[in-house]
């Protein structure tokens, strides 16, 4: 028997594994397939520093240590970054040995993914001793894995959330010059624990004014701190790294905002930040047994709370949800052994709760409620499955997404498992039963303010088949306006006399009654009649679910069909052409570090990322416009009856006030709000509430993510039953 002595020192130049170019490094040690210690996490480091011993007992040196070193990701699976293998048979008995290993992937062997940095120790040890050590280690290993059978209720625990830090990005002052130019183009990072945030960024300029709001999570009794850091945006480089500062929040009173002008450490300049502290305990997790929202006491006091009496408290609570995840079946096989260790992942917006693991079952049952404040109603419930694997990225089983309008309280419903596109079907189903209870006039009031954003986001990556469908997104709304302008252009051809005989005779009338109010009048009379031909064919539709299948399965092979063509026409401009676009079209982009010397492919590789930045800037543009028309037209069509109400009740206003009051009085109370405002309140965030507005209303891409597939009867659990009988 020997016992191994290791000092895990740091790390060097690891690879990153962060969308902000940094990693949030862990060791594991493994001697024969066993975990035999781990080390702590060092947060937003290349250079990790552990200092961190363990002593090892071994039977036999034939085994070699095996280290592997992971990037942690806070609900997501962690991210494999490289492993070494050190032989025990080349250790020097009695003699503390100093080893710096090279990190390896199999998969891309001719990699440079950084080094680790041990001490060692190898040394025999007498019978007696080794003994009471393996008794020692018996102990504590059953510890462990009496530890490790509960490590989902205690990840669960830590999910609990104990308050809200609300932040207020203000601006920054006197930033230090980083451009040739004497500007800079600076962003902020922000982490609370494993919550992160980027602000955007504000081009040429030292004194950036970003006036960004979001909200943290607090885990922690005594508060915790937020890490800040501060970049300068460099195109196709590195980002230069401008200062960085931190604030204590435990120095920090609660239910009071604090404003803070915090000096940047390491660099020029200072932020000024609003940071507000509220105590609240708003998401739990809790099973059947123990908590229901069927209790009728506990009902009322809920609805009390959202009752339209109480609209003007805490208009950031708009309402309470509850989701029940109660189990799923026939789930993909992830495991060589053709079963899967599935555990669900619950979110809303920036909440995140996981339930237990269940091992080796296709058909597992979770049975937890899972509870949720909601602070916008539009908000999307998200519901993944994954399966657990301890040692590599968990394997994604299906995934379904919920907006909380189209919930049917009380109900347990079948959902359909999709892809993680959530563009089509995947195996198997589960099961939930969700309750949302809201008040209406906070939910209508929060429709016109700034949407949350997430602070956990996948990064945008280029993608040809992504490229394509906004395109021909694109080309679908540019080719209503060309209709439309040839369709004006008709009239007045008079390729038709009888439409342009009505065209002239309503242009006569409009023209000469118009007045101002006529415009949201118009608008409110489309919004009527598109309920009107709705209603009228609601009984045929009703019971016709295949024909709104069918209007989905249509848009997305007018997407395909015009992204055929698409892809035809930049095949014809050159072989060589399209050859280049394919190439920078991948889906996936692969580090590549081969040779730092051979400078010319190394300009090359600059120049390359430089268009593949721009194309994926050009592509989220095409997006971003595409889904602005698309919002306006699902507007219109009564795609979320909530919002086309709220449009309607709006629009009535608008018509009424231009009607008695002169356009002069509203011009004017309109410019002295606009040139007031930034006196009555120095530090409010800027926003457009029809822009807001259009935010909430889904896009033809989001109304296919969100449409719920329905399941085939030949799978259900009651056909299974009947066709095979006990």
């Amino acid at each position: 028997m020997y016992q191994l002595d290791i000092t895990l020192r740091r790390g060097q130049n690891l690879a990153a594994r962060d969308r902000g170019g940094t990693s949030d490094p862990y060791v594991k040690f493994k001697i024969g397939g066993k975990e035999v210690f781990r080390s702590k996490t060092i947060h937003k480091n290349l250079n990790p520093v552990w200092e961190e011993k363990a002593w090892i007992l071994i039977d036999s040196l034939r085994e070699p240590l095996y280290i592997k070193v992971f990037d942690y990701d806070f609900g997501f699976q962690d991210d494999f970054i490289g492993s070494a293998f050190l032989d025990l048979t080349s250790l020097e008995l009695n003699r503390q040995t100093d080893v710096t290993l090279s990190l390896k992937d199999p998969r891309y062997p001719h990699h440079d993914l950084g080094s680790i940095l041990l001490s060692v120790l190898l040394a025999p040890r007498e019978q007696r001793e080794v003994t009471m050590l393996m008794r020692k280690s018996w102990k504590r290993s059953s510890k462990f894995q009496t530890q490790s059978l509960r490590l989902s209720d205690l990840h669960r625990k830590s999910q609990l959330w104990r308050g809200i830090v609300s932040v207020t990005l203000i601006e920054g002052r006197e930033l230090k010059a980083m451009d040739a130019n004497g500007r800079s183009d600076p962003y902020v990072k922000f982490r609370l624990g494993h919550q992160k945030y980027k602000s955007k960024i504000v081009p040429k300029t030292l004194n950036p004014q970003w006036r960004e709001q979001f909200d943290f999570h607090l885990y922690e009794e005594r508060g915790g701190i937020i890490y800040i850091t501060v970049w300068d945006k460099d195109v196709g480089k590195k980002d230069d790294f401008i200062g960085r500062c931190q604030i204590d929040l435990s120095t920090l009173s609660k239910e009071q905002t604090h404003k803070l002008e915090v000096p940047l450490e390491d660099g020029e300049g200072r932020l000024v930040l609003l940071v507000t502290l509220t105590a609240s305990a708003a998401v739990t997790i809790s099973d059947f047994s123990v908590s229901s929202l069927e209790d009728q006491k506990e009902r009322e006091e809920i609805l009390k709370r959202y009752s339209p009496m109480t609209m003007f408290r805490n208009m950031k609570d708009v309402g309470f949800l509850q989701v029940k995840v109660i189990r799923a079946e026939a789930l993909m096989a992830a495991d060589v052994t053709g079963k899967s260790d599935p555990f669900c992942v619950v979110e809303l917006n920036n909440d995140r709760l996981l339930t237990h693991t269940i091992y080796k079952n296709l058909n597992p049952e979770w049975n937890k409620i899972f509870t949720f404040n909601i602070k916008d109603i539009h908000s999307v419930l998200e519901v993944t499955v994954y399966d657990e694997d301890r040692d590599r990225t968990a394997d994604f089983l299906g995934k379904v997404a919920i907006p909380l309008l189209s919930i049917q309280n009380g109900e347990q419903k079948a959902y359909v498992l999709k892809n993680k596109q959530l563009t089509g079907p995947t195996k198997g189903v589960i099961y939930l039963e969700i309750d949302v209870i809201f008040n209406a006039v906070k939910a209508s009031i929060r429709t016109l303010m700034p949407k949350e954003q997430k602070y956990i986001e996948e990064e945008n990556r280029l993608s040809k088949q992504l490229l394509l469908r906004n395109f021909a997104r694109m080309k679908r709304c540019i080719m209503v306006l060309i209709n439309a302008a040839y369709y004006i252009s008709s009239c007045f051809d008079w390729d038709s006399p009888p439409r342009s005989l009505a065209a002239f005779l309503l242009f006569l009338f409009v023209v000469w009654n118009f007045e101002l109010y006529m415009i949201p009048l118009a608008l409110l009379l489309l919004l009527a009649w598109n309920y009107f031909l709705i209603v009228s064919g609601k009984d045929n539709r009703q019971h016709d679910t295949v024909g709104e299948d069918r209007t989905l399965r249509l848009l997305q092979t007018g997407w395909l069909k015009q992204c055929t063509e698409l892809q035809q026409e930049l095949t014809s401009i050159s072989p060589l052409n399209a050859e280049v676009v394919e190439d920078m079209l991948e889906d996936e982009e692969e580090e590549d570090d081969r040779d730092d010397k051979d400078s010319e492919k190394k300009g090359f590789m600059n120049r390359l990322y430089a268009i593949q930045e721009v194309c994926v800037s050009v592509q989220n543009i095409l997006g971003e416009v595409a889904s602005f028309g698309e919002r306006i037209k699902n507007t219109f069509n009564w795609t979320v009856p909530f919002l086309s109400w709220l449009a309607i009740v709006a629009l009535s206003v608008f018509t009424i006030i231009l009607y008695f009051i002169p356009l002069r009085y509203i011009v004017l109370v309109w410019g002295i709000n606009k040139f007031t405002k930034r006196l009555r309140s120095p530090y409010a965030i800027d926003n457009n509430e029809l822009l807001d507005f259009l935010s909430r209303v889904p896009s033809d891409v989001q109304m296919v993510q969100y449409h719920e597939l329905k399941q085939d009867p030949s799978h259900s659990p009651s056909k299974r039953k009947k066709n095979n009988p006990v």
